[in-house]
């Protein structure tokens, strides 16, 4: 499945059989990727394996993973992802190029920094090579506001092969509950501002967040492997 991932050279590639799922970078096996999720549960329903009012479930290295059609969107849902705040590390900030954050918080996996504004966010020029010597994931950079949304945000994930994730579901249970906290809100217009400027929706619930975005199929084909 690597190999095949390595071929196709996208920053996520999915493998569903029935109703397991896996992802794949050019480089590794991910651990969840909701991007990808979403995909997979565009085609189902696409295809009409799926009826367009049923939910999916798929069984994952995560946990069951649930997906949704609804209002033109599918929805994934995910648990949130607590995060502890901390005095932000100099090497992150050497590592993104800043001389200050916000707010600096962090879990196990991922670092979380806040910024002032979402032109700050968008200004941003990571120096991979030292994200990759951060002892985390992922970073995950935001600020309030945006083009039009309620908060905007960038994800930096190299040592897992993705420079700069274009579009990243699983980061929004972490940034789903963290802007509902200061904000005063459950529902969100999301911008992620990479280069391809993916948009979601995310709603905070009650032990869990459900993120939504728009899927559309490019191509369809056969592989001979």
């Amino acid at each position: 499945m690597r190999q095949v991932a390595v071929e196709l050279n996208q920053p996520t590639t999915a493998f569903l059989h029935d109703r397991r799922l896996r992802w794949f970078t050019p480089t590794s096996e991910l651990p969840l990727c909701g991007h990808a999720t979403l995909a997979a549960a565009h085609v189902l329903y696409e295809t009409g394996s799926v009826g367009t009012t049923e939910p999916v479930v798929f069984e994952t290295t995560a946990g069951p993973l649930r997906a949704r059609s609804e209002d033109g969107l599918v929805w994934v849902g995910f648990t949130p992802v607590a995060l502890r705040e901390e005095t932000v590390p100099g090497p992150v900030l050497e590592a993104l190029d800043l001389d200050d954050a916000v707010w600096f918080g962090c879990n196990d996996h991922e670092y979380v920094v806040m910024l002032d504004t979402a032109d700050q966010v968008e200004a941003v020029r990571p120096d991979l090579a030292r994200i990759r010597r951060l002892p985390v994931s992922r970073i995950l950079v935001t600020a309030a506001g945006g083009d039009d949304v309620d908060f905007t945000s960038r994800v930096f994930a190299p040592v897992r092969g993705l420079d700069e994730d274009q579009v990243t579901g699983s980061a929004h249970a972490v940034l789903g509950p963290f802007w509902a906290e200061r904000l005063g809100r459950r529902r969100f217009d999301a911008l992620q501002a990479s280069s391809r400027r993916g948009r979601l929706r995310v709603i905070v619930g009650d032990g869990h967040i459900d993120v939504g975005g728009h899927a559309v199929t490019l191509a369809r084909g056969e592989w001979a492997i």
